[in-house]
């Protein structure tokens, strides 16, 4: 079904033409027809499925097709600063050769140049729910006029706490509005929010009927492997080649910026995207790896929503996240729109639980998989005499991320975990318990070997 058959004329559909995309995707089908007649809508879809455009296509066409009463006519609410810049990214593309205006509201920078754009009654606002109330705390908003309303990444929203924001925002909104809300997520919460915000919405469903979907176009596996060598390993996987364009995520910034420095030491093109790094060195950051400086893209969760880089042909999980919804966010950010990418999580025995649950939450299992030429009994390298190092992590191997803080339960340092009481095996390490060698689950995918199966993943590439 091309885009011109639900309803949308010149110029988005040569637009469209131009950017090289000739027909929607299912949420973009069902979303753009209800949007255009003026529906609330409801939407729920898997990550990567093109949410942004199925609203934004409609509303630029009804903002072209009705007159301009003075004030701001849409608010695009999301959650973090990455989704504010790439939802503006897309409006500037979809709207080029308009006189539609489109303006962003986030921390982490100046507020001069957004409040001149609020008062001066921009046609699209895209904000982050803090900085915008800080804007109307200053009285610098102009929603008298408001015509639709975009809650999209809701269940992110809520995650991060940021309901009551939000909650606040629509009490300055008028009562007369179309509202769209967009998630990859329905929990109870959202689900409460939705019948309390929206009249008599279209609901809509795209792709897994699971509560949390993982887009089908994704390969996962997981190499079993001791903490202290996770770094190690981790390179020999990116020497191997065909990991183009690879996004890293760890649990911690400092974890994140520890990675990001070793990665460098072995002659990895590598940049680090996490909180305490300021918006020009995120955006500089992003800026390089779409642009392929950058083939190593070091992240916390930060980047789980709202990174949209085109082709990211891996995801590798570091650090295990503890829930299913969490290593599904991050998953994402490869096989986007139909295409297809690998995601690898470097697994050592403490958090194999979370694997577990992630395969019950998947309906399937994730092969395991171990490297015959990779030495996973290697102890820990020794650090200079008296230094107490144990490796290339925190001074004495204890610290986490910094010199003197204590290193907590449950998150090893990244070089200088200790070998198992006894000397033996670890677990993990091929011929040891959860191995996938004879005393644990089978080594790789179908019960072949590591090589067939790296062989196989590369012809499915395409590599």
């Amino acid at each position: 079904m091309p885009f011109h058959t639900l309803g949308l004329g010149p110029p988005f559909t040569d637009t469209l033409r131009r950017l090289g995309f000739e027909r929607p995707t299912p949420v973009q089908e069902r979303a753009i027809p209800c949007v255009l007649a003026g529906r609330d809508l409801v939407a729920s879809a898997e990550t990567g499925s093109g949410k942004t455009a199925a609203f934004l296509l409609p509303i630029l066409s009804r903002l072209l097709a009705g007159r301009r009463p003075g004030g701001t006519r849409v608010l695009v609410l999301v959650p973090t600063r990455e989704l504010v810049v790439q939802v503006r990214t897309v409006a500037l593309e979809l709207s080029a050769g308009t006189s539609l205006g489109c303006a962003t509201v986030y921390g982490g920078v100046g507020m001069e140049d957004q409040g001149k754009a609020l008062r001066g009654g921009v046609d699209i606002v895209v904000a982050t729910p803090g900085r915008l109330l800080d804007h109307a705390g200053r009285g610098a908003t102009r929603f008298h006029h408001l015509e639709v309303l975009v809650l999209d990444e809701a269940d992110r929203m809520l995650d991060m706490g940021f309901m009551p924001d939000v909650r606040r925002i629509l009490a300055l909104l008028p009562k007369t509005r179309q509202t769209l809300l967009f998630s990859a997520t329905i929990p109870p919460e959202i689900a409460t929010l939705s019948r309390e915000v929206l009249r008599d919405p279209e609901r809509i469903r795209v792709g897994h009927a699971r509560k949390h979907s993982v887009p089908v176009g994704i390969t996962h596996a997981v190499f079993p492997v001791p903490a202290h060598r996770k770094t190690a390993l981790l390179t020999v996987l990116l020497r191997r080649g065909g990991m183009t364009s690879v996004v890293v995520f760890t649990r911690t910034k400092h974890r994140a910026d520890r990675l990001t420095k070793a990665l460098h030491r072995e002659g990895f093109a590598t940049g680090a995207l996490h909180g305490d790094r300021s918006q020009g060195q995120r955006e500089r950051t992003l800026a390089a790896f779409r642009a392929r400086k950058i083939t190593v893209l070091v992240a916390t969760d930060l980047a789980a929503r709202g990174l949209d880089v085109e082709g990211i042909s891996h995801v590798v999980n570091f650090d295990f996240p503890p829930a299913p919804e969490d290593y599904i966010h991050r998953v994402g950010r490869t096989a986007r729109a139909d295409a297809r990418g690998d995601a690898f999580a470097l697994v050592s025995p403490e958090e194999m639980g979370a694997v577990g649950l992630v395969e019950r939450e998947m309906g399937a299992d994730i092969p395991r998989v171990t490297l015959p030429e990779f030495d996973y009994a290697a102890a820990p390298p020794a650090g200079p005499p008296g230094s107490g190092r144990r490796g290339p992590g925190p001074r004495g191997g204890r610290s986490h991320g910094r010199p003197g803080a204590p290193h907590r339960r449950g998150d090893p340092p990244m070089g200088g975990a200790p070998r198992p009481a006894g000397g033996g095996v670890p677990r993990g390490a091929p011929g040891g318990p959860g191995s996938g060698g004879p005393a644990g689950r089978s080594g790789s995918p179908g019960g072949h070997s590591p090589g067939a199966f790296w062989k196989r993943l590369m012809q499915r590439r395409g590599r």
